[in-house]
């Protein structure tokens, strides 16, 4: 049996502590738990709790929940934790499998870290692939996916975060999302590890600047623990575990930032990553690099500079003017198109020749971007291509681009799409209507019964739309 005994009072100190320092409670959910605990429960409550569902709770939480606390004021009636909160004892244990939760909670976890995508579909496709199972099945599907884990907490909508209770990973925490999308284990050993870890983070201000950072998600540590476990480590995958911990920072500082970028020649491999660390705490110093990588990797520096120097966008106005026809993805292009948007600049002879480009999601990005400009109106013959364009989501979207635009020679264009599409297709008609509405004209079209009428509207209706003269 392990001794936590100097761990639990370093978690009664430090929970004082943390409440003291967040003090006009910005970490994520504590303005629901506000740092306050309950009393423990007691060793007969437990013992109870163990005989109804067949289990030995694992020593690190049985320890929390009966010598630092149990339950709180927070959402569901929480204790202090990451992001909502952990669960009073004994309750929400069917929030993963409602059924008989006591039929699973004593199975084995199937679920280990880092789970292969084929490894979690084979788990899952019986559930997720059968339309027909039976509720009886359901359950024991969810049984077999959910089993073993017990629900400590919530962190919003479906995602909660799970307790192993068996097998190899006994004792460690998983972050789960109840519609089954891939889970996540956190990094630390133990509840207790995972626990302190917060507690450092809230206490640290690293939680209280970075509210919105995805805790337990990636590898915990300062950032100089960090460095020097990707410079000890041998292992690709814990190598870019620790590289993932970094960029959660706010800021690097800067002797870890020139480390960083007197690696970058010697580790190729790893350049993108370093310059995407550079550059989200020192633009200028990332530059140079930006300016090289942006040859071999044009997506991972229009992303970098979209998500953390927006305001130097109008720098990168000529790379993008000579290299935009190099673009083939959607991905890219998109990310080149938030670039330009931020330029504030007139970019739309540059985008007009993606509006023919095979790819239909390109298509749709340019058409969105040319809405963007204040001089859209300038484009009016490229938008009427857009208007007979193959695809109804490109339709749909030139529609949407051109709010705002009066201009009678769309008209003709806006009758023609009343012709091709009767019924409503895809929301075309929806966009159609917003933009024969902007014209005020008398004559109307009206939308009944999903079908459009060539008589003029009654009181009541659905969509109205504009209709030429033709008397």
């Amino acid at each position: 049996m392990t001794d936590y005994s100097d761990q639990i009072q370093r978690i009664q100190t430090k929970l004082i502590t943390a409440q003291k320092t967040d003090t006009k409670l910005q970490v994520f959910g504590a303005d629901s738990h506000k740092y306050k605990i309950k009393k423990p429960v007691t060793e007969a409550t437990v013992l109870k709790f163990e005989q109804q569902f067949t289990i030995q709770l694992p020593e690190c939480y049985r320890t929390f929940i009966t010598e630092v606390g149990n339950s709180g004021v927070g959402y569901a009636n929480a204790a202090p934790g990451p992001y909502y909160g952990i669960y009073p004892f004994g309750e929400n244990v069917d929030e993963l499998i409602e059924e008989k939760p006591e039929k699973y909670l004593k199975n084995n976890c199937l679920i280990y870290p880092k789970i292969t995508d084929n490894d979690w579909y084979a788990l899952t496709k019986n559930i997720d692939e059968n339309d027909s199972i039976s509720d009886i099945d359901y359950e024991i599907e969810l049984g077999k996916i959910f089993g073993g884990i017990l629900p400590i907490g919530s962190q919003g909508c479906t995602y909660i975060h799970g307790l192993v209770l068996n097998g190899q990973h006994k004792g460690r925490i998983i972050n789960l999302d109840a519609n089954r999308q891939k889970p996540y284990f956190s990094f630390e050993d133990n509840f207790l590890d995972w626990y302190e870890r917060w507690l450092d983070e809230v206490i640290s201000g690293e939680l209280i600047a970075n509210s919105h950072y995805s805790f337990g998600f990636y590898k915990g540590g300062s950032e100089e623990v960090l460095w020097n476990a990707y410079l000890s480590s041998a292992d690709t995958e814990e190598k870019k575990d620790c590289l993932q911990g970094l960029l959660q920072k706010n800021r690097l500082q800067d002797q870890t930032l020139m480390q960083i970028e007197n690696h970058i020649t010697s580790n190729p491999e790893q350049k993108t990553a370093f310059v995407q660390l550079i550059c989200k705490s020192d633009y200028e110093k990332a530059k140079p690099h930006l300016e090289t990588l942006v040859t071999t990797d044009q997506l991972s520096v229009f992303q970098f500079i979209f998500w953390y120097a927006k305001d130097k966008s109008e720098e990168w106005l000529n790379v993008i003017t000579a290299t935009i026809d190099t673009i083939q993805d959607e991905e890219t292009f998109r990310f080149c198109t938030y670039i330009l948007t931020a330029t504030n600049n007139d970019y739309g002879n540059l985008i007009v020749p993606f509006t023919k480009n095979e790819n239909v999601a390109i298509r749709i990005q340019a058409y969105y971007t040319l809405g963007q400009l204040k001089n859209k109106k300038d484009f009016l013959s490229t938008f009427t291509v857009g208007l007979y364009d193959s695809s109804n989501h490109v339709i749909r979207t030139t529609l949407q681009a051109l709010s705002g635009v009066k201009d009678d020679s769309l008209l003709e264009h806006f009758q023609n799409l009343v012709q091709r599409f009767p019924k409503e297709q895809d929301s075309i008609l929806v966009n159609l209507n917003h933009r024969l509405t902007e014209y005020n004209h008398p004559k109307q079209l009206v939308m009944q019964n999903n079908t459009v009428s060539l008589t003029v509207p009654a009181k009541k209706k659905w969509y109205v739309f504009w209709k030429k003269d033709q008397s």
